[in-house]
């Protein structure tokens, strides 16, 4: 059974790529801005699934006999206010200097669509992440390297920021961008089975 990453991270191609699972990508543009009043929980799960039936809206008819379509979606949460991607470097440094020192959450919605029948299973995966408290020198290292542009929260765990990050509560892969194991549990669910 094909599964198709709605999504154009390379980090989610690379954790599916790393765990041994064979998959197509087929990215698609969404507005992924939040609604008023919505709760990060609420707008990964929305943002989830928007991704997956956008691209099961592209799919050929070969797609349909067996393919599940992944959607999935991460954000970094502090104080229940959601910490998207910085507009820029001054922007990266703020959030980055606001994590600092203290724990927050990063959470993923993911949404599984089985073409075949419509079948879905959805879920968001929540981690806890602690930054150590930091100088000035090392937020202006992680800024300057240009790494918090284009992630959730203005960090990436398996880079830099991964050496000021002393705890985390949950899945790993979570923080990267997609629970691994969330993921095979749910693919198996709605029958997909590894090859090896």
């Amino acid at each position: 059974m094909k599964i198709i990453l709605a999504s154009s991270s390379p980090r989610r191609a690379e954790i599916l790529r790393d765990a041994g699972i064979a998959f197509e990508i087929r990215a698609t543009e969404i507005d992924e801005m939040p609604v008023a009043g919505e709760t990060p929980q609420a707008m990964v799960a929305r943002l989830a699934e928007t991704k997956a039936r956008a691209a099961a809206a592209q799919a050929g008819g070969n797609d349909a006999h067996e393919c599940i379509i992944v959607g999935a979606d991460t954000t970094v949460e502090l104080d229940g206010e959601i910490l998207g991607k910085p507009r820029d470097a001054a922007h990266a440094r703020e959030m980055i200097a606001t994590l600092a020192g203290r724990t927050h959450h990063v959470l993923t919605g993911i949404f599984l669509l089985r073409l075949r029948d419509g079948a879905t299973r959805a879920a968001v995966e929540t981690s806890a992440v602690t930054f150590a408290a930091l100088a000035e020198k090392e937020i202006d290292a992680c800024v300057a390297s240009g790494e918090p542009l284009g992630k959730a929260g203005a960090y990436a765990i398996q880079g830099i920021a991964g050496r000021y990050i002393p705890k985390i509560e949950g899945c790993y892969f979570n923080v990267v961008g997609l629970p691994l194991a969330k993921l095979y549990e749910m693919l198996r669910e709605l029958g997909w089975r590894d090859k090896a």
